[in-house]
């Protein structure tokens, strides 16, 4: 059954618009978990590449689909074309929508979760890619950046040298992510809240899906390296 894509805004809306809409949808964003980690059946990885080639952008975006309880990958979907919309410091969200959506439609399973290479509350306005992808697709979604998206001038506390240690990202005195150690010596990821999940429980998700290969959660390392791999096949073959 494909998924059921929500009508939220034109995804080639005027860049002058962009600010209105985000707003917006940031007074809808919902930190009460719609399930818990008993509840996921698949959870999918979603990230999106970028090259450029006489002049003109392109995009990639791969969306991998997993079972959360035996790690199998049981669905993968792309999407790919020219990237139009112009790149603005914290609305990435608008460049990035249509290649994830035209790759969600593709879907033969529906996902209970998806986590996104990228951003979610931990953005200026609570608007990264994370979460204004969720109302698109209507369903909970984490954030997984690999590195820190500086605002406010305000810095982060290391976690512990230890898997599993975290500390919150606070900004004006409000939790915006967490800074998670996945494995002893190795950098943290930053964990965010993309909609309908809290922080706890987006934590919680994503440490039972890192394993001894990488940092990041199972899916969203696929989806990384799915992407780089057809983001290197198309170069190729223009």
């Amino acid at each position: 059954m494909n998924i059921h894509i929500q009508d939220i805004h034109p995804l080639s809306t005027d860049n002058n618009k962009w600010n209105a809409i985000q707003t917006n949808l940031k007074e809808k964003i919902s930190k009460v978990n719609r399930l818990t980690a008993t509840d996921i059946q698949f959870i999918a990885g979603v990230d999106v590449a970028y090259w450029e080639d006489e002049g003109i952008e392109w995009g990639v975006c791969s969306i991998i689909v997993m079972d959360y309880a035996t790690k199998a990958v049981i669905e993968e979907t792309h999407s790919n074309g020219m990237v139009v919309v112009p790149y603005i410091p914290g609305y990435l969200a608008f460049r990035e929508l249509p290649l994830v959506i035209e790759a969600a439609q593709k879907l033969t399973h529906t996902p209970d979760l998806f986590m996104f290479d990228g951003n979610g509350y931990l953005h200026p306005r609570h608007m990264g890619i994370a979460t204004h992808a969720s109302f698109f697709l209507n369903k909970p979604t984490i954030g997984i950046a690999k590195s820190y998206l500086k605002i406010a001038d305000a810095e982060f506390e290391m976690p512990k040298n230890r898997a599993g240690s975290f500390a919150d990202i606070i900004i004006n005195n409000k939790i915006y992510g967490r800074v998670l150690r996945t494995h002893q010596d190795v950098k943290p990821i930053f964990v965010s809240c993309g909609n309908y999940i809290d922080l706890p429980t987006a934590t919680t998700i994503t440490e039972a899906l890192i394993n001894s290969e990488s940092r990041l959660p199972i899916p969203v390392r696929l989806a990384d390296l799915a992407t780089k791999k057809n983001r290197r096949q198309l170069r190729n073959n223009k």
